[in-house]
């Protein structure tokens, strides 16, 4: 046998669970598969780098509980290997008293999660950001922000200097699986293992489906789009600044986020995608847009966020719109502020009834362990999800 485990999928998930089992089983013999030509081609380099501190989730959930953990792994994983991490918190602003009243409800699940919230009124926000206004805000201190493409080379760079092989242009083409072991397939090659984890992301239906499962939900790809800050105003704020989430949308707004470089990015909005791995101005891919139509639960969705939809289309497509999503907290920006910046994909796992699917979702047979879906915030809770996958795939190894 070739190897002992195979990983598909070099994204922060597939590289941190990559990591960790290298760190569990140190003798074994692994090999690590990602299509692209380099690490974190796809969500994991295609984000706001934020390290989330649980504010919004379920206490009592998975996303909590790993989102928790996450912010402290990550701010370790940092500190050891000098990486900039950086922790200005975050604002969640609310624009009238409706918006008070729900952010009142998120302040108490901060603390449910074990957060350290602090209300603030409007005049003490706005001596906080003079450039934000808000009927009131929230302050989450343990909000962070980091370069997630930089953490991921420097987990393949560790992985491979632990002994681990990484295989790059690998598209995976064949998956089959019998008692003694599992046979991956790409273009020119193939490769048997005793094990395998797929942290395949966007394409993580597809790959449960090359196996022969049958997944009940499939991958539906929602486009964010960013602008930043022109360089004449890269002091704008100092802190994240998010709006308050409407609780029966899936998604939380167009915020304003500092990088750890220095720039301040706006969005992302959410908008329907096409073409599962389209980050530029027109990306359309017949097989995905085919795949999404041909399923049910993508009809049943639309027509539950129909309104939704149409009003995100309308602020992608018209860039005044869209900046008077961010004006409603901070009234002074003006179109010529906003510069063009790349766009990202999230990977929305969706059940046959329309279901958006918010939590961790896995796939498992004797040998294989799927991760179908690692909704945000994934890229902050990578290691404490590889940790779980771990747990899962110790008794494939015995």
């Amino acid at each position: 046998m070739q190897h002992d485990v195979i990983i598909i999928g070099a994204g922060i998930v597939g590289l941190a669970t990559a990591r960790e089992i290298q760190r569990r089983w140190p003798d074994l013999r692994l090999l690590l598969l990602e299509k692209e030509a380099g690490p974190a081609r796809h969500q994991s380099g295609h984000n706001s780098g934020v390290v989330h501190a649980g504010v919004y989730y379920e206490p009592g959930s998975l996303k909590a509980r790993f989102c928790r953990e996450g912010l402290a792994a990550t701010h370790e994983f940092c500190l050891r290997h000098s990486l900039p991490f950086r922790r200005p918190g975050k604002l969640v602003v609310a624009t009238d008293e409706a918006e008070s009243r729900r952010l009142h409800d998120l302040f108490l699940r901060c603390r449910q999660n074990g957060l350290e919230p602090v209300m603030l009124e409007g005049g003490e926000l706005t001596d906080l950001e003079p450039h934000v206004r808000g009927h009131s805000a929230m302050l989450v201190r343990e909000t962070a922000i980091v370069d997630y493409p930089l953490i991921c080379r420097i987990l393949a760079d560790g992985f491979r200097d632990n002994g681990g092989e990484i295989r790059y242009h690998c598209r995976v083409s064949g998956l089959s699986e019998d008692d003694g072991s599992v046979r991956v397939q790409w273009a020119g090659g193939e490769a048997q293992a005793g094990a395998l984890v797929v942290c395949a992301g966007l394409m993580a239906d597809r790959m449960a489906s090359l196996q022969g499962l049958q997944p009940g939900f499939r991958i539906v790809p929602y486009r964010g789009e960013y602008y930043r800050l022109r360089p004449g105003i890269g002091e704008w704020v100092r802190h994240l600044v998010y709006p308050v989430p409407d609780p029966a949308l899936p998604f939380l707004g167009v915020h304003l986020t500092p990088t750890v470089d220095g720039i301040i990015t706006v969005g992302p909005n959410a908008v329907q995608g096409w073409k599962r791995e389209g980050y530029g101005r027109v990306n359309f891919s017949f097989r995905d847009t085919a795949s999404m139509l041909a399923f049910p639960g993508f009809w049943r969705a639309t027509r539950r966020y129909f309104s939704h939809g149409l009003r995100e289309t309308w602020n992608a497509t018209f860039k005044r719109a869209y900046l008077a999503q961010v004006r409603k907290y901070s009234p002074r920006l003006e179109l010529a502020d906003l510069e063009p910046w790349p766009a990202g994909i999230r990977a929305q796992a969706m059940l046959r009834d329309g279901t958006l699917i918010h939590d961790f979702l896995f796939e498992e047979t004797q040998r294989s362990l799927h991760v179908c879906n690692a909704p945000s915030p994934a890229a902050t809770s990578a290691i404490p999800i590889a940790r779980e996958i771990c747990s899962r795939l110790a008794p494939k190894l015995a």
